[in-house]
C-alpha cells in the first residue's frame, strides 16, 4: 500500500462519516413520519455518500418511479446509486438490520426486511411491500439474494420477493447496473472486479480498498418495459425466477461492457 494514498483513504472516510453524522441529526430534527419522506431522506443520503466518495452514476432507459424494481447486485454501492437516482423503499436481507449505523438508518428509511427461513416472513415482506407499493414507491430489491463479482452477468434468482411482486399484481420492472475505473487508477492495476465488486473480503476491507480508488462511475440501464412473465411464471414462482434472469440476461447482453471511464 503506498503511503500516499493513507490521507485520501482517510479523508474520503471522514467525509462519509460526516455524512452519516450529518444526517442522523438531520432526521431527529426533520422526523419524517410517511413513507415517502423517509424515502426522500434516503434518496438524500444516497447522493450525498456518492459525491464523499467521488462516486458519479447515470441512468439509460425510462427510471422506474413506481411498482417493483429488480437489479444485478455487485456491491453497497447498488444500494447508494438507486437510492440516489429517485426516493423509493427497499427489501433487505434482516442481518442488515443489527449492522452499525447502516441498520438505523435503513430502518429509519422504511427498508423492509425479510429474515430467510424465518416463520412469517414472507407475509410481513408481502405486508411492507404492499405498503410501498399503496404509497406509489418503487420497491426495489436484489433477487440474486447476495453480491457476485462480475464473472458472470446475473446469478441465480431466488424466487421469493419475485413472487411477491407478482401476486400484488404490480410491474416489475428491471435495470443493469455496470461500473467503470479513472484511467488513472486502471493505470494503477485497479480493477472494477477487484476494487468495486464485493467479493470475500469483509465490509470493512472492501471499503478501505474502495476509498483508495480516485473515482468510480455507475451506469444503470433500465429496461422499456416491465418483465412480460408468462402464465406458467404466474403460476410457479421457480418459473417466474428464471424468467426474470432471463430478461436480466438480455439487458445485460444489450449493454456496453467497457463504459467510457470517468476522468480522474
Amino acid at each position: 500500500m503506498s503511503i500516499v494514498s493513507v490521507p485520501r483513504r482517510v479523508y474520503r472516510i471522514l467525509k462519509v462519516v460526516f455524512v452519516f453524522a450529518y444526517s442522523i441529526v438531520e432526521v431527529f430534527i426533520q422526523r419524517p413520519k410517511t413513507r415517502a419522506a423517509r424515502a426522500a431522506w434516503l434518496s438524500k443520503i444516497g447522493n450525498r455518500l456518492c459525491r464523499a466518495a467521488d462516486v458519479t452514476y447515470e441512468t439509460r432507459g425510462p427510471v422506474p418511479m413506481s411498482g417493483a424494481v429488480i437489479s444485478n447486485h455487485l456491491t453497497y454501492v447498488d444500494i447508494l446509486i438507486h437510492a440516489a437516482i429517485r426516493p423509493g423503499v427497499f427489501v433487505s436481507k434482516i442481518e442488515l438490520r443489527s449492522t452499525p449505523v447502516l441498520g438505523w438508518i435503513s430502518f429509519m428509511a422504511g427498508t423492509i426486511y425479510v429474515a430467510r427461513g424465518a416463520g412469517g416472513s414472507a407475509a410481513k415482506a408481502a405486508e411492507g411491500m404492499a405498503k410501498g407499493f399503496r404509497d406509489g414507491l418503487p420497491v426495489t430489491f436484489f433477487p440474486e439474494g447476495t453480491t457476485g463479482v462480475g464473472d458472470v452477468p446475473v446469478l441465480p434468482m431466488r424466487s421469493g420477493l419475485l413472487s411477491q411482486a407478482i401476486a400484488a399484481d404490480v410491474p416489475v420492472h428491471y435495470g443493469f447496473i455496470r461500473y467503470s475505473l479513472t484511467p488513472r487508477d486502471l493505470a494503477r492495476g485497479k480493477t472494477v472486479r477487484d476494487d468495486v465488486d464485493w467479493g470475500p473480503e469483509t465490509l470493512w476491507q472492501h471499503i478501505w480498498n474502495f476509498v483508495d480508488l480516485h473515482g468510480v462511475h455507475g451506469v444503470v440501464t433500465f429496461a422499456p418495459e416491465p418483465i412480460a412473465f408468462s402464465p406458467a411464471a404466474i403460476a410457479n414462482r421457480k418459473v417466474a425466477a428464471l424468467e426474470a434472469q432471463a430478461a436480466m440476461e438480455s439487458l445485460a447482453r444489450s449493454t456496453d461492457p467497457n463504459p467510457v471511464a470517468v476522468a480522474s
